[in-house]
């Protein structure tokens, strides 16, 4: 790997796409027997709601948008759009889209990865602030009239 991967933040990318990828193999191999579609239509709403944040993020990222969570040099800071109501669409995207999955497929075991990468998604969107507040000045109120999730 190379220093500048690692430096952008490329070891949580891979993290993500471990967890993400235990998700997806442990909703098709541990699955129920779907017969209980009230959790089936729940997964629905959360994948409805992960498709809507995903696209709104990546309208309002426009050309920012990058799967590192440093931002780079020529990175400009985003407020508006959905980053205005949420500072991480794209993670809660990936969130609901996961609990979706695991709910659709009725997977304990995908449901306790999804459990897990909340969790990390926690810890990198932690570290990414830490990284924005250092370029970006007005990061911090932004912060604090912004949720993060």
């Amino acid at each position: 790997m190379s220093t500048n991967f690692i430096q952008r933040g490329g070891l949580w990318v891979v993290g993500q796409s471990v967890l993400l990828f235990a998700v997806v193999i442990f909703g098709m191999v541990f699955h129920g027997d779907g017969k209980n579609l009230l959790v089936m239509a729940g997964g629905v709403v959360f994948f409805v709601i992960a498709l809507g944040c995903g696209l709104a993020g990546k309208i309002a990222l426009g050309r920012n948008l990058t799967p590192f969570p440093k931002p780079s040099t020529h990175t400009q800071l985003v407020q508006g759009g959905i980053y205005g109501l949420i500072r991480h669409p794209l993670y809660t995207a990936v969130f609901c889209a996961s609990a979706g999955w695991a709910l659709v497929w009725q997977s304990w075991p995908a449901l306790l990865a999804t459990l897990a990468l909340a969790l990390f998604f926690d810890a990198k969107a932690r570290r990414e602030e830490l990284w924005l507040r250092q370029q970006f000045p007005e990061y911090a109120s932004y912060g604090r009239r912004v949720r993060r999730f």
